[in-house]
C-alpha cells in the first residue's frame, strides 16, 4: 500500500523528468553532433539531469498544490467542526477529493436534517397553540358569559360552570402529558420496575373503561380465558398508562357493537408480547409512520370532537422505549388497528 502511494504521489514528478531529461538529452546531443564536440561524457548528461528534474519538479509542484489546497481548507471555514480539519493538509488530489465529497454529502444531509426538524417545529408549534387555544376559549366565552349576566340564571350558572370545569379538566390534562413526555424524552422520569400479572393489569383497565365502551355497544375480551398469571417486570403504573391509552383509543375510533380484543403472548423465552387489537375505523398506510409524533392526528375534525391531548400515543411509544422495549402498530383502513408492544417476563 506504502509503495502504491508513493508511485502515485510521484508519478507525474518522474515523468515530466524524464521527458525533460529525453528532450534535453536530444538537444544537447544535436548541438554538441553539430559543432562536432560529441564524447562519451555525455552519458553522464542524463543520469545528472533526470535526478535533478525529479526533485526540483517534484519539489515545486508540491508547493504549488500545498499553497492552493491550503487556502481551500483556510476558506471553508466551516471544516474546522469536521474531521476534514483535524487531518493534516493533503496534496493528494484523489484524497482531498473523496473528503470534500464526503465533507459535501454529511453537510448536505445536515442541511435536509435540519429542514425537517424546522418543518416539525413549526407544525408542533402551531399544534401546541391550537390544543391550547380551543379550551381557553371555551373556559373564557362561559365566564364572560356568566360574568354579562348569566351568573344571576342559577340554571346557566351550573351549566356553564361545568363546561368551564371540563375546559379547565382538558387544559390540565394536556399540561400534564406535555411534562410526562418531556421527562420521558429527556430521560428523567425513573422507572419503578416490579414484578405483576399482566393479565390482572389489562382486566383491571377493562373494568374502568367499561362504562365507556357499553356506550358504543364495544365489548372489551381477551382472545382466550388465562387461568394463569403471566407475570413481567416492568413499571406497573407506566404499563397501565400504555394499556389505558390504546384501550381508549379502541373505544374512541371503535365502530358501533365492535370488539376491543387483547391477547398477551410468548415471543421469546424471556420476552411476552401484548397485542390490542381492534375493529374500529383503521389507519390509512400513509398515516402510520407520524402516528407516533405529538399531536398528530389522523382525523383532524372528528378527533378532537373526543377529546384528549393528542400526545397518548406519542406518550404510549415513550415508555415502551424507556423499557427498552418495542411497538408496533399494523392496521388496515376500514378492517380495524393492532398495537403489540414487548415486555420482559420475570424470571
Amino acid at each position: 500500500m506504502q509503495g502504491k502511494n508513493l508511485k502515485k504521489s510521484y508519478k507525474f514528478a518522474l515523468r515530466t523528468a524524464l521527458y525533460v531529461t529525453l528532450f534535453t538529452t536530444v538537444l544537447v546531443s544535436a548541438f554538441l553532433h553539430f559543432y562536432h564536440a560529441i564524447n562519451w561524457h555525455l552519458v553522464f548528461y542524463p543520469l545528472l539531469c533526470f535526478p535533478l528534474c525529479f526533485f526540483i519538479i517534484q519539489y515545486r509542484v508540491e508547493r504549488f498544490i500545498y499553497k492552493r489546497v491550503k487556502k481551500i481548507y483556510d476558506d471553508l471555514t466551516l471544516l474546522e467542526s469536521t474531521s476534514l480539519r483535524q487531518q493534516p493538509i493533503t496534496t493528494d488530489m484523489g484524497t482531498l477529493t473523496k473528503e470534500i465529497d464526503k465533507y459535501a454529502k454529511n453537510k448536505k444531509f445536515e442541511i435536509e436534517t435540519l429542514k425537517i426538524r424546522e418543518e416539525y417545529r413549526k407544525e408542533f408549534i402551531g399544534n401546541v397553540s391550537h390544543e391550547l387555544k380551543t379550551p381557553l376559549f371555551t373556559v373564557q366565552s362561559y365566564l364572560l358569559t356568566l360574568l354579562d349576566g348569566g351568573i344571576e340564571d342559577e340554571k346557566i350558572r351550573k351549566k356553564y360552570l361545568t363546561r368551564a370545569s371540563k375546559g379547565v379538566e382538558r387544559l390540565t390534562y394536556i399540561i400534564k402529558d406535555l411534562d410526562m413526555i418531556t421527562k420521558l424524552e429527556v430521560g428523567d422520569l425513573s422507572l419503578e420496575k416490579e414484578n405483576f400479572d399482566i393479565v390482572k393489569l389489562v382486566q383491571s383497565v377493562f373494568d374502568l373503561f367499561e362504562m365507556k365502551a357499553a356506550k358504543k355497544n364495544i365489548t372489551l375480551i381477551f382472545d382466550i380465558d388465562y387461568p394463569k398469571p403471566i407475570m413481567v417486570y416492568a413499571d406497573k403504573e407506566r404499563i397501565q398508562q400504555v394499556l389505558t391509552n390504546l384501550i381508549v383509543n379502541s373505544i374512541k375510533y371503535g365502530r358501533e357493537k365492535g370488539t376491543t380484543e387483547v391477547s398477551i403472548e410468548n415471543l421469546i423465552k424471556n420476552k411476552a408480547i401484548i397485542r390490542v387489537t381492534d375493529n374500529g375505523e383503521g389507519i390509512a398506510k400513509a398515516n402510520l409512520q407520524r402516528l407516533f409524533e405529538r399531536f398528530y392526528r389522523v382525523d383532524k375534525s372528528g378527533s378532537r370532537k373526543e377529546g384528549g391531548s393528542g400526545l397518548g400515543l406519542s406518550i404510549v411509544k415513550h415508555i415502551i422505549e424507556a423499557h427498552e422495549e418495542k411497538i408496533y402498530i399494523e392496521s388496515q383502513l376500514g378492517v380495524g388497528s393492532e398495537f403489540s408492544f414487548t415486555l420482559e417476563k420475570s424470571k
